[in-house]
């Protein structure tokens, strides 16, 4: 939550926050900015205990209002930073340097300032060298879990939107079971109208149309189709040219966001078209049991890392090996059990074995258990977004959906 910020710089002895670039695609700006559309070439100053400014060029002056902060004009703060004499040769780093210098001595903050932001690596090195040996009064730090800690958990506003992006989420799939369960079988593969076979392309161009029709983006470019051998491999995108076949495991995880770098929703079903095989059927039981344990287990304040045990524990019981007892194992259950969401589609907290987090009220995470057979053509992922309630201390999976192995397609 933006209100836990002041508290984590004084917690790291910072004395402000500045944030570089533009909103889109960059979530420490987007999150402080409240999402206003800002070009690249904008700050953010926070002083710790008082309100952010956001420096803009005048032509996004009223874009930047609808932050809510107050709002201070990049081309007037520049003609201040300028040096009196020109200088012949331009380093922008250097330029940058002075005019943050500035803006930092209007708005009154000295001593200790963590930097954030999306900027291009070898620039951000240098702006920092050339201010740290300037005479500012400050000394930038990198201090990259200033905001990762305030947004471990969510306030009120970002669950709303959260929700509403896994509403829209849960309709795009909605459309896509309906529109394989509207074609034929035939031969062992899924064909249209015209009896020609439908491919993950046309499936992903669907997936993209209706994405669009609601209002949200594939913000990572994605999104998972994949199916057989595919399936087994748990970032595998799929092959657009390859035809839907009958009885084999296809693993359909989606994680939009609202478009401009907005939060994001991670959802994930495994379909059989028309039947399951019983291999298929006995691996998607397993997943099932073991999610559905995970998520009657969960209690606020738990360790994370207890989910993960469960998880492998049960695994392992059931035959299958896991990153418990083979760190490189690529087949069987080889990923952490679940991770937050927000801003990024992988965030604080981590469902792994290694975290020492705890489940706190705020938090938004996933529960993602899956079983991987590449060698035998299997893969099973079942996927779902949960909210821990702070007024309840319950926990909610914020767009629900059915987890239904087979979808139906017609013979004939």
């Amino acid at each position: 939550m933006k209100s836990k910020i002041d508290a984590v710089l004084k917690q790291q002895d910072l004395n402000g926050l500045v944030v570089l670039g533009g909103s889109a695609h960059n979530p420490a700006m987007y999150y402080l900015s409240n999402g206003a559309s800002i070009g690249e070439r904008s700050l953010l100053i926070k002083p710790r205990g008082k309100r952010a400014a956001l420096v803009v060029n005048s032509m996004e002056r009223e874009e930047a209002a609808r932050s809510g902060l107050r709002v201070l004009d990049l081309h007037t703060a520049a003609i201040a930073a300028a040096p009196a004499r020109p200088v012949k040769v331009g380093n922008p780093a250097r330029t940058q340097a002075r005019l943050l210098g500035t803006l930092l001595r209007q708005l009154g903050v000295s001593g200790r300032v963590a930097l954030a932001g999306l900027q291009e690596a070898g620039f951000a090195a240098e702006l920092v060298a050339q201010f740290n040996r300037g005479r500012f009064g400050a000394t930038i730090v990198f201090a990259p879990d200033v905001i990762s800690q305030a947004a471990v958990t969510k306030d009120a506003d970002e669950v709303t939107r959260i929700r509403a992006v896994g509403a829209k989420t849960i309709a795009v799939v909605s459309d896509i079971q309906e529109f394989l369960s509207s074609q034929r079988a035939k031969d062992g593969v899924l064909v249209d109208r015209g009896g020609a076979p439908v491919t993950i392309g046309q499936v992903k161009a669907r997936i993209n149309l209706k994405l669009a029709e609601h209002g949200i983006v594939d913000a990572e470019a994605g999104t998972i189709f994949a199916q057989g051998r595919d399936a087994g491999i748990p970032h595998s995108r799929g092959q657009a040219d390859q035809a839907l076949r009958l009885g084999e495991t296809i693993v359909f995880d989606i994680f939009p966001a609202e478009p401009g770098g907005g939060y994001f929703y991670d959802f994930t079903r495994t379909w059989c078209l028309g039947y399951a095989p019983d291999a298929a059927q006995a691996l998607y039981d397993d997943v099932r049991t073991v999610f559905r344990k995970a998520m009657a287990a969960l209690k606020v304040n738990a360790p994370t890392a207890d989910y993960q045990r469960l998880t492998t524990d049960f695994f392992e019981a059931r035959g299958h090996p896991t990153i418990a007892s083979n760190r490189a194992t690529q087949e069987g259950y080889v990923h952490s059990l679940g991770h937050g969401i927000g801003l990024q589609v992988h965030e604080a907290p981590s469902l792994s074995a290694r975290s020492d987090e705890r489940l706190t009220p705020g938090m938004v995470f996933t529960v993602e258990p899956g079983l991987y057979y590449p060698s035998r053509g299997l893969g099973v992922r079942i996927e779902d977004s949960v909210w821990i309630n702070p007024a309840t201390r319950g926990f909610e999976v914020l767009a629900p959906y059915p987890d239904d192995l087979v979808v139906p397609v017609r013979k004939r």
